[in-house]
């Protein structure tokens, strides 16, 4: 399906969306922040699908924001109003039940930066390289990359790239921990959809319940999200998966996940 801003395909069990700027070298405005996150909720409920799969393309992922629709910010009411959308897409994003890889070529600049760390997983092809240019133009990163970065990487290795704005290449970025897996130029979303494969065969409650108590624990304090790790435990000890993974391994077999 192609919207506006948009591309989407599915490959199996994984759902591709391509951002689709050209134009603008894949700009986030609010239109496309609206059908991203449209098309990631489309597939919430669709058993089919076993992840979200995001990619800008071989040049580039995307260089940022849209800085017409910034510009016509005049006013705080007028900033928080458009943030909001942002929050609303990075909301979508990482409370969605399925993971959301983020297949990253070339540039991925600010907003788009700060985006693919809304991702549960970054996939980047050598040569791709990342910044947040905040202090190059006078503003503070508002799409959450001062706070999900130091929750990445560390408080002092985020402050570095913040106060400098330079660019980071892929290996470095590796190597901070901003990606998880670094590939051949080109192949990132190769092996995204690899990954997919992968998790086309592990029980979808478990990764569901996983992806949910990793976001909202690391907001706890320890106690209160071990606390909450046992709950979902509870929980998903009553599904028919369990008792199916459970069964497959002592009867040395594949399971045959259902998501029940």
């Amino acid at each position: 399906m192609t919207t506006n801003t948009i591309v989407t395909t599915q490959d199996g069990a994984a759902f591709v969306i391509k951002l689709n700027r050209p134009a603008r070298r894949n700009a986030f405005s609010i239109e496309m922040m609206r059908e991203i996150a449209d098309a990631s909720r489309s597939v919430e409920n669709d058993d089919s699908v076993r992840a979200v799969i995001i990619t800008g393309g071989q040049q580039y992922f995307s260089s940022g924001a849209d800085l017409n629709e910034a510009m016509r910010v005049k006013s705080t009411r007028d900033c928080v109003d458009y943030m909001k959308h942002w929050d609303r897409l990075n909301d979508t994003i990482e409370k969605l039940d399925k993971p959301v890889i983020a297949a990253i070529e070339g540039f991925c600049m600010t907003g788009g930066f700060e985006f693919v760390l809304a991702c549960d997983i970054r996939v980047a092809g050598a040569g791709a390289s990342f910044a947040l240019t905040s202090s190059k133009i006078g503003t503070v990163p508002g799409a959450g990359g001062t706070q999900r970065l130091p929750r990445l990487i560390g408080v002092g290795k985020a402050l570095d790239i913040l106060f400098s704005a330079e660019p980071i290449d892929a290996e470095n970025a590796f190597r901070a921990g901003i990606v998880e897996r670094l590939v051949p130029a080109g192949q990132a979303l190769a092996q995204a959809k690899t990954m997919v494969r992968v998790y086309e065969k592990r029980a979808p409650l478990s990764v569901a319940y996983v992806k949910r108590a990793v976001r909202a624990g690391i907001q706890m304090d320890l106690a209160s999200a071990i606390e909450f790790e046992r709950f979902l435990v509870t929980a998903i000890y009553n599904t028919d998966d369990k008792n199916e993974g459970i069964g497959a391994f002592l009867e040395k077999r594949e399971a045959i996940f259902k998501g029940r």
